[in-house]
């Protein structure tokens, strides 16, 4: 009996059903399904949603894969990135020692294993307050600060505070994607003004009026700028919060470069005009300190007349991070001493190689008939360059440029229409100098090989 049940049946039946109906039919028939009625899946509604139509145009990462895709294989040459911002691969561009120190003795302590509040630990919030302040003409307290998984999380946070029914945001043309992807999946409506190339990218103020209406929120600066490399004056810094005002938004200051300065034009903090109009800034640790994979960004409140408290801006951020993710506890209690530590020296020899890596974009670029420049950088760590496709030939748009040039150079480029602008592209100077010059003259082979070919050959 015990063998005749070893797979838990009995009675003569296996697998749990009867010989006759083994197949699912029974009288002999094994023709004749009947059809299952089409179940509605709900959640397929989702094929039409952002995410799935439009998420994968709106990201800096989905295009550089698909990019990267186009590179040969086992290819004769080593790949070159110029297309993000992450140094941090390279040796030269390796972080402060004493930031590194600050994080080993913050994990070592066996105290910081924990959940933080939501808003970050005060003894971080309150450094980075301290560190803020130093540029303002009044101090911010830890309460105006919230700690964020780096800048991307900051911005996550800041979109669904705004994001209001029927509201609409100003954004910048070029810009950072990040920005219209967060709107576009808050249903929060985009509208862009342009940075004017031949000003130096300096914002078209005097479009501001004629964009915004009653439903406008805030607008977005980045300064130092990504893609642009500008870095905005004190006057028109100000000029910018005077329209703010005049509108009745927020301005939302996305200032992760701030430390990256190249030439004499001094990095100006957004929140010095604080009192003209709110200011929600935006910075990291991630672009500084070249430390993106620690992920520790925060959001600060530029409010000394209280109006994002009483409207209670402050209030929902904090709820948001309630719900929200958390950067890593032992990278928050680090903070402090990594704020207090660091030295100048570090900052100077980053932006000593930075200064020198845009020195020669910028010259070889003006040196290559079929691209052109506008503006020579003078912070971040990228340069927008125009393509004259009019000199090119078999070269559709700024995406077709860059799949082609990863194809036959091993070149990986940001093209301009993930950043809103068509046939240009984004060249990142954060790489080793001769990284960079072999990059560029592999642009140039590019270029000549595909140059339009005139009568008579010429």
């Amino acid at each position: 009996m015990a063998t005749h049940q070893s797979n838990g049946h009995s009675n003569g039946k296996t697998n749990g059903h009867n010989k006759e109906k083994s197949n699912g039919h029974s009288n002999g028939k094994s023709t004749g399904h009947v059809a299952e009625p089409e179940v509605d899946w709900k959640f397929a509604r989702a094929k039409d949603g952002v995410l799935a139509t439009t998420g994968s145009k709106l990201s800096i990462r989905a295009i550089r894969f698909k990019i990267s895709a186009s590179v040969q294989e086992n290819g004769p040459r080593p790949v070159l990135p110029l297309a993000h911002g992450d140094p941090s691969v390279f040796p030269a561009f390796r972080t402060a020692i004493e930031a590194e120190d600050a994080v080993a003795a913050s994990l070592r302590t066996g105290e910081l294993n924990c959940y933080p509040p939501g808003v970050g630990l005060p003894a971080a919030r309150s450094a980075v307050a301290e560190h803020l302040s130093k540029d303002l003409p009044y101090e911010l307290s830890a309460d105006d600060i919230f700690l964020t998984a780096g800048g991307t999380q900051a911005i996550e946070v800041i979109i669904p505070v705004l994001a209001q029914p029927g509201a609409n945001i100003l954004l910048p043309r070029p810009g950072y994607p990040n920005y219209e992807a967060r709107a576009a999946f808050n249903k929060l409506e985009v509208r862009h003004f342009d940075l004017i190339p031949e000003k130096g990218w300096e914002i078209d103020i005097n479009s501001l009026e004629s964009i915004a209406n009653k439903n406008t929120t805030a607008m977005v600066i980045i300064n130092p700028n990504n893609p642009c490399g500008s870095v905005y004056s004190y006057e028109h810094l100000a000029k910018v919060a005077e329209v703010a005002r005049k509108l009745g938004i927020l301005v939302i200051a996305d200032e992760v470069y701030g430390k990256l300065v190249l030439g004499s034009a001094p990095f100006i903090p957004m929140g010095v005009f604080g009192h003209i109009a709110p200011v929600l800034s935006i910075g990291s640790l991630s672009k500084s300190w070249i430390v993106p994979g620690w992920r520790l960004g925060w959001v600060a409140v530029y409010d000394p007349t209280k109006i994002l408290q009483e409207t209670k801006i402050a209030a929902s951020i904090t709820n948001y991070l309630n719900v929200s993710t958390d950067p890593a506890t032992f990278i928050q209690g680090a903070l402090p001493k990594i704020l207090e530590n660091t030295k100048e020296d570090f900052f100077k020899r980053i932006i000593g190689l930075l200064k020198e890596s845009s020195e020669i974009c910028y010259r070889d670029i003006q040196e290559n008939l079929y691209i052109s420049c506008p503006h020579k950088p003078e912070g971040s760590m990228f340069v927008m360059v125009k393509l004259n496709l009019h000199l090119l030939e078999d070269i559709h748009d700024d995406i077709d440029f860059c799949c082609k040039l990863a194809k036959e150079e091993s070149v990986i480029l940001c093209p301009g229409s993930v950043l809103g602008m068509e046939n240009w592209i984004r060249i990142t100077f954060a790489i080793v100098p001769s990284s960079l010059q072999d990059g560029l003259e592999r642009i140039k082979s590019f270029c000549q090989r595909h140059k339009k070919k005139l009568i008579n050959g010429y």
